[in-house]
């Protein structure tokens, strides 16, 4: 393992956990990429520099948030909760969101500074937000895109509520929107109620590498946005990718986050030289992440070994200049006839397989439901119990008892109950990628 450091960064660490040997033949190599980040100013209670972070918040504003009337309650309270958690020097705006884009605060297409002065400033505009208009959640996101685009700070995040479905606006303009802001800031995006589409919401703030989660009572809100809010008053490097560099005729066949939620970022690859390819990671604080990596490797002898990637935490450099390397590690493979070595599955590798699988099967099983499908559904949701327990993943766990009766976790067994609350169905598809680490033993 090999660590860099900036000066006042915070440092990056790479661990590689991943069994590398290989039967003769054997071609396919897993890790498990494990990234650090420690020492920032947010381990050290130092605030860092002012303007080096900048928010938009865009709230629905859309006709149905008046029914029932807390929901526009709680956005406003909400609101003005994330406002007073500011930190001094941030850039802000808050957009209301209808079949159009309004700026609430503070207007003609700027951001405002926080301090005492505008945050009181903001929250007396919130009082302003009132409900009517349909939904076209493309346009909250351009305008936020905008906005955001002029702020020199480091960090530039978005923060999306709604109640509903993306109805006057087609989804391959919402797609078009989401690729051209990827990379050029993040969002965490939340549902309130339960009225609107769990894939839209877990989709925007995929594309846009945030948070995504419901909160079905609105008198939650407050505490969520809170900490959505800290969360990012937390966040200090941007734009850090996850480089890997193969030798030739290695092909990398998948590149996942598994930590601490499921997320494919194979697709999301772009060229970094020969060879190398970056694949993107969002903003930092202090935290830890995973990553699964697989590669292809030629086929070999017994006996022989070679560097099959090697995969480095990186920040771009300026116009002209080489990005910089925060840390790296190596991922190997060695072949042998060893049958004990080479079929030995290393625990990491085999947690966050089945934790991708507890996700997959718990979507699968739902989508069975939703038409009819009472075999396919039992057994995929089953299934999902299973890993669930197998996993310690507690939390998932719960959910899913919410829509199965579970008759003996172990075995997978389990039956569908006949009534399921709307809030408990889409709390489980919205949190079905969120992972477990693996069990200490």
């Amino acid at each position: 393992m090999a660590n860099f450091a900036k000066p006042s960064a915070p440092r990056f660490s790479v661990e590689v956990y991943q069994n590398e040997f290989l039967p003769e033949g054997g071609r396919d190599v897993h890790a498990i990429v494990t990234v650090t980040s420690t020492g920032g100013a947010s381990a050290t209670r130092a605030a860092p520099v002012d303007g080096s972070a900048a928010v938009v918040i865009m709230v629905d504003c859309s006709g149905s948030m008046e029914y029932p009337p807390d929901k526009m309650r709680g956005a406003r309270e909400a609101t003005a909760a994330a406002i007073d958690t500011l930190r001094d020097g941030t850039s802000f705006a808050v957009i209301a969101g209808t079949h159009v884009a309004k700026e609430v605060y503070p207007g003609q297409g700027r951001l405002a500074v926080a301090d005492s002065a505008t945050r009181a400033q903001a929250k007396e505009a919130l009082r302003g937000l009132s409900s009517g208009g349909g939904t076209a959640i493309g346009t909250w996101l351009r305008l936020a895109d905008g906005l955001l685009r002029q702020a020199p700070a480091v960090i530039r995040h978005g923060i999306l509520l709604t109640d509903g479905r993306n109805e006057h606006e087609e989804p391959e303009a919402l797609r078009a929107t989401l690729d051209a802001c990827a990379g050029r800031f993040t969002c965490d995006a939340r549902g309130v109620g339960t009225d609107w589409e769990v894939k839209e919401v877990t989709g925007i703030a995929s594309a846009l590498l945030g948070s995504a989660d419901i909160v079905a009572d609105p008198a939650h809100l407050t505490e969520d946005f809170t900490r959505m809010m800290e969360n990012v008053m937390g966040k200090e490097v941007a734009d850090v990718a996850l480089r890997l560099w193969t030798p030739v005729g290695v092909e990398i066949q998948y590149v996942k986050q598994v930590a601490p939620a499921v997320q494919d970022l194979t697709e999301r690859r772009t060229q970094a030289g020969p060879r190398a390819g970056d694949y993107p990671t969002g903003s930092w604080g202090d935290e830890s992440r995973d990553y699964h990596v697989c590669v292809r490797v030629p086929s070999a002898a017994v006996g022989q070994e070679m560097l099959a990637a090697r995969a480095s935490l990186v920040l771009p450099g300026a116009a002209g200049e080489p990005a910089a390397v925060l840390a790296q590690g190596l991922v190997r493979a060695v072949w042998t006839n060893d049958l004990a070595a080479s079929t030995a599955i290393n625990p990491q590798v085999a947690h966050y397989t089945g934790q991708a699988e507890l996700a997959q099967a718990i979507q699968l099983g739902l989508e069975a439901r939703k038409v009819g499908d009472v075999d396919g559904a039992t057994a995929r949701l089953g299934r999902a119990v299973q890993l669930a327990s197998a996993s310690g993943n507690a939390d998932t766990a719960k959910l899913l008892a919410k829509v199965v009766d579970v008759v003996d976790a172990a075995a997978g067994t389990v039956r569908l109950k006949a009534k399921v609350a709307d809030a408990d169905e889409m709390t489980l598809e919205t949190r079905s990628t969120q992972t477990v680490r693996v069990k200490k033993t």
